[in-house]
């Protein structure tokens, strides 16, 4: 697998993210693709995925995403992002880092994605704390 081709989906992925539009997200994953976030339930099959993609736009309804870093070692890839806006319920603004590890198919789309969040920092965040 070629790095710069990697990067590339990497930035792509990032650039749908800041589309707002949960099938252009989920457009990057296999379509029997997966993510679980934080070792929850699996969200399985595109459709899922979109549906996973859709909450966190109306969580966080102006979210922005920035691709901080990627690493590849074969078919297996870490994305490292920072996502910021502001909790739909609250307003309250939010700045959490986390990071999706995937392992992609031979057709560069994500097989399986197993995803990492500071969720405590984002309740605190959500909730006014600091």
């Amino acid at each position: 697998m070629n790095p710069m081709t990697i990067t590339q989906i990497a930035l792509d992925y990032t650039k749908a993210w800041n589309s707002k539009s949960a099938e252009a997200v989920a457009s990057f994953y296999a379509e029997d693709g997966e993510i679980v976030i934080n070792r929850g339930e699996p969200w399985s099959g595109r459709a899922r995925v979109q549906d996973m993609a859709a909450g966190f736009y109306r969580d966080v309804p102006d979210l922005s995403l920035t691709c901080d870093d990627v690493r590849i070692s074969e078919n297996h890839v870490l994305f490292l992002w920072t996502f910021t806006g502001h909790d739909a319920a609250t307003g309250n603004a939010l700045k959490i880092h986390g990071w999706e590890e995937w392992d992609l198919n031979a057709d560069l789309k994500v097989q399986a994605s197993r995803g990492w969040f500071d969720a405590d920092a984002y309740a605190r965040q959500a909730g006014g704390g600091a």
